[in-house]
């Protein structure tokens, strides 16, 4: 790296260089974004009991789709008979649509799905409550794939609120209606979401810059990375079988501006300094890249490196967003490095204006900026701060006792959508469960199954649904509904009273929610370590030090345990969310942990430049005199742009993005800034340890000397 710059950063050349990757990446850009057909195991533990009900339903007869359950309420009282026939047609006609289009479609159906009540004639009716207020019916829904599973949802809810009578509400729920709604989520999110995240960095990029020019450059180059990344990973994901899906593109494109504009940042930072130093641009911007690439190259492996242990997950769309997240980086570093020096250089010093830098300006380092006072502040009281910084963090960090994990069906949504808020309706008058069954597959006897079930304590009912290719489909209705507590321990008794049935496994949302829990578990256990592991390695190789880098993934693991405390209290206080994703620790700590690792390197490696001249003490301070503004910019930028995916109505996108940003400000505005030069102020050489950095000032004239 350290002749590549001038092969680059001449004058002529970066004029083609500029030019030519702009060109190829207009040309990728070009190729659109891959896309691909969602499965039902796509967010499903691999290897778990639901994982695999969920492939054994599409071996069924209408196994592949889903179902949907039409609910009709009366707005007062009860329903009439008037109105319950009226209904009773309608339904007819519905099922009689989906199952004629589900044989059409080459599926061997029968005329209605198992277990549906019949009238005089074998005509399918409705299920009306014991209270007579409401009426249910299953619709299977035959749709392959999320747009065409929302777009027989959305008929299905059109035709049956035109077939309502007056005094009658139509309503639908069930799994597929669910499926429907999540996916509406994702309707234009990700453009959404892009145009908000940019408009964020343009922000803060002109406030930190405070140049009507200068800010543009960074934002269009980390803009054309962004969409580049998208093209590149959907297609490679798609050419390595790794599953993805919408959100796995919305956060690759929140990581791709944050760390984009981080190292664009940092290197603009640099840049400034070297054009107070020397007249020529192509020169200073040739020294700018080989420092920032001094940090930029080992931050980002060690972020490529982090991201990637998410391939040891047991869910297939989290590998995907380890890969995808690989990929991103990869992109965001090198258009840092190569196309933004390239561009940036062009324009002349001018770009800066209206504070435009000059030779002989003194530099950051070298002056009495905020940083430096802060800097000499705590270096005057260096154990006062520590010990006041480590009680703070630890403070924030009880909110983790507190935590409870586990978001149902229901608390997944910020706002209520329809199948929420009627299955909620439908539990005032059926069993709760009806909304949403427990599936059973089986290749043994589907009535011993029955029989089985129908002895677990809260069933209410326990039906066969569907039979075909060696295997039998039983629905069990739960008392409880399918998002508490009792419904998870009625599941675990349920797979425990069917244990004893050969081929048989249990599955539906509240077993796949169980599973995912097993799984999140099992991730935690092994990719967490694995994470700091790397982290750790990565820092000892690059500052060949065992002691810095114990104490800075130290840092980093506080800064977690208080960011995750802390967004505690405020999801509880004043969000309500009434849990935490299961998911959402695991991903928070891996982008907190190796985009926090940014920063560690950030300020380490040029204190340790610093040290070299100056002493440790010394260099740590001078060290965050220069990089103090550009590590505040970065972090409260990259806090933003994660807190950005609160525009999505998910809850589990808006946590992750709600710990990252507490995260990352806890670890820019404290733990660098205070933390870290106060360690290193109370061990001085024994922070570097077993590396000496220090050198007396007049050791480097000797040594030319010597040289010469």
């Amino acid at each position: 790296m350290t002749d590549l710059p001038s092969t680059y950063l001449r004058r002529r050349r970066a004029w083609v260089v500029a030019l030519a990757t702009i060109l190829i990446g207009g040309a990728v850009i070009g190729i659109g974004e891959a896309s691909r057909q969602a499965a039902a195991t796509d967010t499903l533990a691999r290897g778990s009991g639901s994982a695999m009900v969920a492939e054994l339903e599409q071996r069924l007869p209408e196994g592949s789709g889903s179902t949907a359950i039409v609910l009709f309420t009366a707005e007062r009282g009860t329903l009439s008979d008037a109105q319950v026939a009226s209904l009773d047609a309608a339904y007819a006609a519905e099922l009689a649509t989906a199952t004629s289009s589900s044989s059409g479609s080459g599926a061997a159906t029968g005329s209605t799905p198992s277990g549906t009540p019949q009238g005089p004639g074998g005509a399918p009716r409705l299920t009306v409550s014991s209270d007579h207020t409401a009426a249910l019916g299953v619709i299977p829904i035959t749709a392959e794939g999320n747009a065409a599973n929302s777009a027989a949802v959305a008929d299905l809810r059109a035709a049956v609120r035109s077939a309502a009578p007056a005094g009658v509400t139509a309503q639908v729920t069930g799994p597929a209606a669910v499926q429907a709604d999540l996916g509406a989520v994702f309707n234009g999110a990700n453009t959404r979401l892009l145009l908000v995240t940019a408009s964020v960095v343009a922000l803060l990029l002109l406030i930190t810059y405070r140049s009507p020019i200068l800010w543009v450059v960074p934002l269009v180059v980390v803009g054309i990375a962004d969409r580049m990344t998208a093209v590149i990973a959907t297609h490679a994901l798609t050419w390595l079988g790794i599953r993805w899906d919408e959100s796995t593109v919305g956060i690759l494109s929140v990581l791709v501006f944050g760390a984009g504009t981080d190292y664009a940042l940092l290197l603009i930072s640099r840049y400034r300094d070297e054009l107070r130093l020397t007249e020529d641009r192509y020169a200073a911007m040739a020294q700018a890249v080989r420092r920032t690439a001094e940090a930029v190259i080992p931050s980002a492996t060690t972020v490529v490196l982090g991201v990637l242990t998410l391939l040891l997950s047991l869910i297939p769309t989290t590998r995907g967003l380890g890969a995808a997240s690989a990929i991103g980086i990869v992109v965001a570093a090198g258009y840092a490095l190569v196309v933004l020096p390239t561009v940036l250089v062009l324009f002349g010093r001018w770009v800066f204006w209206p504070v435009v830098p000059r030779v002989g300006q003194s530099q950051l380092v070298d002056g009495h900026s905020l940083w430096r006072r802060v800097g000499d502040t705590v270096a005057r009281r260096p154990s006062a701060f520590v010990a006041g910084t480590l009680v703070l963090l630890a403070g924030l960090s009880l909110g983790i006792t507190r935590i409870d994990s586990g978001l149902s069906t229901a608390d997944q949504f910020i706002a209520k959508p329809e199948a929420i808020a009627a299955a909620q309706r439908l539990a005032r008058s059926f069993p709760a469960g009806s909304s949403d069954p427990v599936v059973v597959i089986t290749r043994s006897d589907g009535q011993a199954v029955v029989d089985a079930a129908r002895t677990v304590d809260g069933v209410a009912s326990a039906t066969v649904t569907n039979q075909g290719s060696g295997l039998t489909q039983v629905s069990v209705v739960l008392r409880s509904d399918p998002g508490s507590a009792a419904a998870t321990t009625q599941v675990r008794d349920l797979r425990t009273a069917l244990s004893g049935i050969p081929g048989t496994e249990v599955g539906g949302t509240v077993a796949q929610s169980i599973d995912a829990a097993d799984a999140a578990g099992h991730d935690r256990l092994v990719i967490m370590p694995l994470i700091l592991g790397l982290v750790f390695a990565a820092l000892v190789l690059l500052l060949r030090s065992l002691v810095a880098p114990v104490i800075l993934v130290a840092t980093v693991v506080a800064t977690y345990l208080a960011a995750l405390g802390a967004a505690w209290w405020v999801f509880t206080g004043i969000f309500g969310f009434a849990a935490l994703d299961v998911t959402a620790p695991l991903t928070s700590f891996l982008f907190l942990v190796a985009l926090g690792v940014d920063y560690n390197i950030f300020l380490v490696t040029r204190a340790r430049e610093e040290a070299a001249g100056h002493g440790a003490r010394e260099g740590m301070l001078r060290s965050l005199a220069a990089t103090g503004g550009v590590i505040t910019s970065a972090g409260i930028l990259l806090a933003a742009v994660f807190a950005v995916l609160g525009v999505l109505p998910l809850v589990v996108l808006a946590q992750v993005g709600g710990i990252i940003c507490i995260g990352v400000l806890l670890d820019t505005l404290l733990v660098r800034t205070v933390l870290v030069p106060a360690v290193a102020e109370l061990l001085g050489d024994r922070f570097w340890w077993p590396r000496t950095v220090s050198r007396q000032r007049h050791s480097e004239p000797e040594a030319v000397t010597a040289g010469a």
